[in-house]
């Protein structure tokens, strides 16, 4: 019931007024690549080329989600939001789930949805046509896949050991067909068929598998479980986490394949793209089909357009950002303004913007949260913030290494999900446990409890501490609330004074 409740709040503020803004009833923003694709993929055999731009740079999942939505409603905001609004809905729910699975806990997995519900970060990609919030649905959701895959290995294990079958081999029980893991590579495919940065999550969730993996051998005792997990567990999460997600990922070209117009599709065997190792003949006419060899020279052509968008070859924007100021959202990202011809502010002057901005309350603390995920990760082994902070950096660390491109605070919204699992864990921590009372045995083996005054000293001591930790997560969750109240109309254009628009400035960064 908590998650219904908190699924159907957060399916109310990604459904108001979705389509408001637009350009004089055209897209916004990035949406003018992205609806036109979309667009054309509906209604031009599932292939777009990108009109007016001459280049195609994303795979075309995220595309093909937008066409669903403009079939039902046309070609309108409604049309280009509606699949990003159920998108960004479908994602509070996965982050309440996998928090309470986690923690164990109904109140801190409803922590982490009203946490994501009042989040600007991806409150606003989801009311926008783009591809942002389909990447971070679907990381989020392999993520969940390996977090219930862990359980069930252990689940799998614990019961070997219990028949007494752990020490039949030193490498310890097969674990046979792991169906979640499995969802977790088609997952990660559709991911990286929605941005290639899906890649690092591939990567990184690929090492978590097997880190799970391997803890859950040692958890047993198993004889020889660095052993036991690379003969036993490598591989198969190579073909889960690798090969399928491969395979998915060239499934989602289905339509360019199938198509005789596709960009690109038939450029294997065309003399001028004998330099990228395609052409006529040379070694990988013979290896690889010529649809494979066209896609990858249609992909370069991609990458290429990325790796050449640098800072050093003068492309700059006035709202470019460096993963440094994610963290605590220093940098956000202007999606429309408007002072022309604006109304409803009840001034005669009046201002309608849109900003990607993270919600203060909740990325200002940034810092020493990750760095408590951090400390409690290397000092008590606790795995759930080891398994959010891997989620966290692979969303993060890479960009580090090419600070010279142009990059924006958009890019962040795959870290939202792991910020806020991360986040809601550490309230648990404040709100503290559920106190039980102790109790002893007697020399006959019978429960004993304390009595008296021992008792109502204790119940007093747990009653006072849950009672304070309540308290201040209560206060904080409503901070948090009442900071997305008060971000409302720069999240979502509503009419507003020019005074009212500065003081929603709160950094000279966000001018």
């Amino acid at each position: 019931m908590v998650t219904a409740f908190l699924t159907v709040i957060a399916a109310v503020t990604r459904f108001t007024m979705l389509n408001y803004p637009t350009d004089a009833g055209t897209p916004t923003f990035d949406e003018k690549h992205y609806a036109p694709q979309a667009w054309q993929i509906l209604t031009g055999g599932g292939v777009e080329d990108n009109p007016g731009y001459g280049l195609v740079v994303h795979p075309p999942v995220a595309k093909q989600l937008i066409a669903i939505g403009e079939a039902i409603f046309g070609y309108n905001g409604w049309g280009w939001r509606f699949a990003p609004a159920v998108a960004g809905t479908i994602l509070i729910l996965l982050v309440i789930r996998i928090t309470r699975r986690m923690a164990r806990s109904t109140l801190i997995g409803a922590i982490a949805g009203i946490l994501l519900i009042a989040d600007g970060l991806t409150f606003v990609p989801s009311r926008i046509g783009m591809i942002d919030i389909f990447l971070a649905l679907f990381i989020t959701a392999a993520f969940g896949c390996l977090i219930v895959d862990r359980d069930q290995v252990r689940a799998a294990i614990a019961r070997a050991d219990y028949e007494g079958r752990v020490d039949a081999s030193p490498w310890g029980p097969r674990l046979g067909v792991r169906w979640w893991r499995f969802g977790a590579g088609v997952l990660l495919g559709l991911a990286c068929g929605t941005k290639w940065s899906g890649l690092y999550f591939m990567a990184a969730f690929g090492l978590l598998s097997v880190a799970f993996d391997l803890a859950a051998r040692r958890a047993y005792k198993v004889r020889r479980p660095w052993t036991g997990t690379a003969i036993r567990d490598i591989g198969p999460a190579l073909y889960a986490l690798v090969l399928i997600p491969l395979a998915v990922y060239l499934g989602t070209y289905w339509a360019w394949f199938a198509s005789e117009t596709g960009v690109n599709r038939y450029m294997a065997g065309n003399p001028s793209a004998a330099k990228d190792g395609i052409g006529v003949g040379g070694f990988w006419s013979h290896v690889a089909p010529d649809a494979l060899r066209s896609l990858w020279y249609y992909s370069a052509r991609a990458m290429e357009f990325h790796t050449e968008l640098t800072n050093s070859a003068g492309n700059h924007h006035p709202w470019e950002s460096k993963p440094w100021t994610w963290p605590m959202g220093l940098r956000p990202m202007l999606y429309h303004y408007a002072d022309s011809g604006v109304g409803g502010c009840g001034q005669t002057q009046c201002v309608k913007a849109q900003m990607l901005v993270g919600s203060p309350a909740v990325y200002w603390i940034a810092l020493p949260v990750l760095a408590w995920m951090l400390w409690r990760t290397l000092t008590q082994r606790d795995w759930r913030y080891g398994a959010v902070l891997v989620g966290y950096g692979a969303g993060l660390l890479p960009w580090f290494l090419t600070l010279d491109r142009q990059m924006y605070y958009f890019y962040a919204v795959a870290l939202a999900p792991f910020y806020v699992m991360g986040l809601a864990l550490v309230l648990g921590e404040i709100l503290g446990p559920i106190r039980r009372m102790p109790v002893a045995h007697n020399r006959v083996g019978r429960f004993l409890a304390p009595t008296g005054t021992e008792r109502r000293r204790l119940e007093r001591q747990g009653s006072e501490r849950r009672g304070l930790g309540l308290l201040l997560v209560c206060l904080y969750l409503g901070l948090v609330v009442a900071n997305f109240i008060w971000l409302w109309p720069i999240l979502t254009a509503m009419p507003i004074t020019p005074a009212n628009w500065n003081n929603h400035l709160w950094l000279p960064s966000w001018r």
